[in-house]
C-alpha cells in the first residue's frame, strides 16, 4: 500500500540560508507551535493506548519502546526517567535504540534497516505476553521497529505505534496506532524537529498517565520518587512538612528514616 510520507515532504520554507537569525528562529518557533495541536488530535488513540499499558503493568507487565536514532533516544530518555521520577524498578519501563546504547550518543550506521535485531534484543528480557511494546518511528517505516512489532504480534504481545504518517507501515501494524501528523519540518526531512518533539510530548503523557494510573503520585505529587540527590531530597522534606503539618526537623527524620515520601506519610503518628 502506498503512502505519502510526510514527514518527507518539501518544507514550506525555502532559501533558508539567506534568512536572517532572528527569522530563522522564529519560523522555526511558528512551526514547534503546531506540534501540540496535532498532538491534541491523536488523544483518543493515546488514551487506548495508556488503558492497554496500565492493564498490562497491572499484570506484572513492562513496557517496552523500541526505536532508531532520534525515536530511539526519545523512546531511552522516557523510560530512564520513570525510575527516579515514579520509583518503579529500573526493568519496569525499558527503552531499546537500534544499534544499542551506543547509539544513544552516536549513529550506528545501517542499524536500523536490520528487520531482526529489534526481536533479538526484546528476546533477551524474555519478554512475554504480559508486557507492552510501542514502537517509535516518525517515518512509519523504520525495519528494526517493524521487525520488532511483527515479532510481538506472532507472539500475542500488544503492540502500540507512534508515527507522524498516517497510513504507514507502523501505523497499519500496531494493535494500538498513534498517528501524529505534524506536516514537512522546517529543514525537509530532518525529523529530529517537530516529528521528535511530537513524539516527545505523546511519550510524556503515555508514562505520566500510566503512572498515575498505577497509583504513583498523590494529589499531585512525586510521592514514590527516588531521593537521589539534595534537590530532591529537599523537595520531599517540604512536600511532608505540607502534608502533615510538620516542622523541617521531623520532615526530614521522617524522610531520613523512611526513605520517601509516601512512606514517610504512611508511616507517620503524631
Amino acid at each position: 500500500m502506498l503512502f505519502e510520507k510526510i514527514t518527507e515532504s518539501e518544507s514550506n520554507y525555502n532559501h533558508l540560508e539567506q534568512m536572517s537569525v532572528a527569522d530563522l528562529l522564529s519560523n522555526i518557533n511558528k512551526e514547534d507551535q503546531t506540534v501540540p495541536l496535532a498532538v491534541q488530535k491523536a488523544i483518543p488513540q493515546i488514551e487506548k493506548t495508556v488503558h492497554a499499558i496500565v492493564s498490562q503493568l497491572k499484570k506484572g507487565g513492562r513496557l517496552f519502546y523500541i526505536g532508531a536514532g532520534t525515536s530511539g533516544r526519545l523512546g531511552v530518555v522516557d523510560a530512564s526517567e520513570c525510575p527516579p521520577t515514579f520509583g518503579v524498578a529500573y526493568d519496569k519501563v525499558i527503552g531499546l535504540i537500534a544499534g544499542g546504547d551506543d547509539a544513544i550518543r552516536k549513529a550506528v550506521e545501517n542499524a536500523e534497516d536490520n528487520i531482526h535485531q529489534a526481536e533479538i534484543d526484546l528476546k533477551s528480557y524474555q519478554i512475554n505476553s504480559n508486557d507492552f511494546v510501542i514502537g517509535i518511528a516518525a517515518s512509519g517505516t523504520t525495519p528494526y521497529v517493524l521487525g520488532g512489532l511483527k515479532f510481538c504480534i506472532e507472539n500475542k504481545i500488544p503492540t502500540g505505534g507512534i508515527t507522524c504518517n498516517e497510513g504507514s507501515p507502523l501505523a497499519l501494524l500496531a494493535h494500538f496506532p498513534i498517528v501524529v501528523t505534524v506536516g514537512p519540518e522546517f529543514v525537509t526531512g530532518s525529523s529530529r524537529m517537530k516529528a521528535g518533539t511530537a513524539q516527545k510530548l505523546v511519550l510524556n503523557m503515555i508514562s505520566t498517565a500510566t503512572m498515575i494510573q498505577l497509583g504513583h503520585v498523590k494529589g499531585n505529587k512525586m510521592v514514590d520518587m527516588k531521593l537521589s540527590n539534595d534537590k530532591l531530597v529537599n523537595r520531599a522534606i517540604q512536600m511532608v512538612m505540607n502534608e502533615l503539618h510538620v516542622s523541617k526537623e521531623q520532615a526530614t527524620e521522617l524522610i531520613s528514616l523512611h526513605g520517601n515520601v509516601r512512606n514517610a506519610i504512611v508511616n507517620y503518628t503524631k
